[in-house]
């Protein structure tokens, strides 16, 4: 059965997170994404390889479900290749520089000149307007400037997340507003430019805590892995590792009273709410330390369990990969890489549709692995692509 986005079609000028993550998206669900790299390649390419040939983790597992073409827009040769792949196109999305997009004919206003309802995604860093708009960003520069770092870790030393949750949300947001953009245009015939940034994202994420400064006295220090607005909600050390604990509300504060033997708690005033408990969770943690101490992983957990309150094991990457739910649930698809003696696992897509699920149907394409087959569908003669490669436009 075809995915539900069949018939779409998608222009990929992305690198690294935030775009390619948006047309991976798109075309797990059945779009026709065409990812157009420099002729070299692209420089996510190899960032974090996993291939005798070098080809990065985050490649493979960003770019599957895509053809890939290789082609230099800015060349002086490349104009009627951009027009006839921009008038065949339905989605445009790219993550390059303001200043940049016009130069490459990649700017909204070239786009429409060529396919008057086109839909474009812009994701920059910090947006294409205001005095940061030509500045360059990654995910852990937002991550920095959005507070985010400033309250992770410890008192001395900032911590950065491992996950790149500002691209990885840019994406999202950007996936979401090609939906509701094409809704629109279905109505209306209108295209229309969307504009996502990291910075928009960290703050979006953020907002909770960035509230609650803008409107309170309350100034938050980092405390590790405790938990601000509740207690206990922290990581807990038993006999053989560290257990995550988060709790909010009185009902599950009262249950774990109870699991801990400490009802004395509830009449205590600095245990009272959400936020009380929260702002005294060192005398918490020490009643949960302490019961922690004397357990197994799995004697807590299966306590806390039965208890109805939520906890998890802190695993290392070998066990979240054998974990019984995720091989039950098969989040990873083992997939075949030409670069790559054996299967390397590709996570399958997080939204399961029951009626038109996406899937993974093909790996990531290699170097302008399907330059000739895009080319030749938008009607170029074999000798007319011969001569883009000879003038190396492609």
């Amino acid at each position: 059965m075809p995915g539900p986005l069949a018939g779409l079609r998608v222009l990929d000028f992305g690198r690294f997170i935030a775009a390619p993550y948006c047309a991976m998206l798109l075309a797990d669900f059945g779009a026709d994404v065409i990812r157009i790299e420099r002729r070299e390649g692209g420089e996510d390419r190899g960032l974090g390889p996993v291939t005798e040939a070098g080809d990065g983790a985050l490649y493979l597992n960003l770019n599957r479900n895509k053809r890939g073409i290789t082609l230099d827009p800015g060349h002086a040769g490349a104009g009627e290749i951009m027009r006839r792949l921009v008038a065949g196109a339905d989605v445009v999305i790219v993550n390059l520089p303001v200043d940049v997009l016009a130069k490459l004919r990649l700017d909204y206003e070239s786009l429409r000149a060529i396919k008057p309802d086109v839909v474009q995604v812009i994701a920059t860093a910090f947006g294409p307007d205001g005095p940061y708009r030509d500045r360059v960003g990654f995910d852990g520069v937002l991550q920095a400037m959005s507070g985010a770092m400033h309250l992770s870790g410890l008192p001395d030393q900032p911590i950065r997340s491992v996950v790149a949750w500002a691209d990885y949300g840019t994406a999202l947001h950007a996936a979401f507003g090609v939906m509701a953009a094409l809704r629109h245009r279905d109505q209306t015939g209108q295209g229309q430019l969307i504009d996502v940034s990291l910075l928009s994202t960290s703050a979006m994420f953020m907002t909770p805590l960035l509230m609650e400064r803008a409107t309170t006295d309350i100034v938050r220090r980092p405390q590790g892995n405790a938990a601000f607005w509740s207690s206990p909600s922290d990581a807990f050390r038993v006999k053989d590792g560290w257990i995550m604990l988060p709790t909010v509300g009185g009902p599950m504060f009262r249950r774990w009273t109870r699991l801990v033997g400490r009802d004395d708690l509830l009449s205590d005033p600095r245990f009272a709410d959400d936020i009380s408990r929260g702002n005294n969770y060192q005398a918490i943690n020490e009643i949960m330390a302490a019961w922690c101490a004397s357990r197994t992983r799995a004697d807590a957990l299966a306590e806390l369990e039965r208890a109805r309150i939520p906890s998890g094991p802190v695993l290392d990457l070998d066990e979240f990969l054998g974990d019984p739910q995720v091989r039950a649930r098969q989040l990873f698809a083992p997939t075949k890489v030409t670069s790559a003696p054996g299967e390397v696992p590709l996570t399958r897509p997080a939204v399961r549709l029951s009626e038109t699920p996406g899937d993974i149907h093909h790996r990531a394409p290699e170097l302008g692995e399907h330059t000739d087959e895009v080319l030749t569908e938008l009607g170029f003669t074999p000798d007319e692509i011969a001569a883009f490669r000879r003038d190396a436009v492609v």
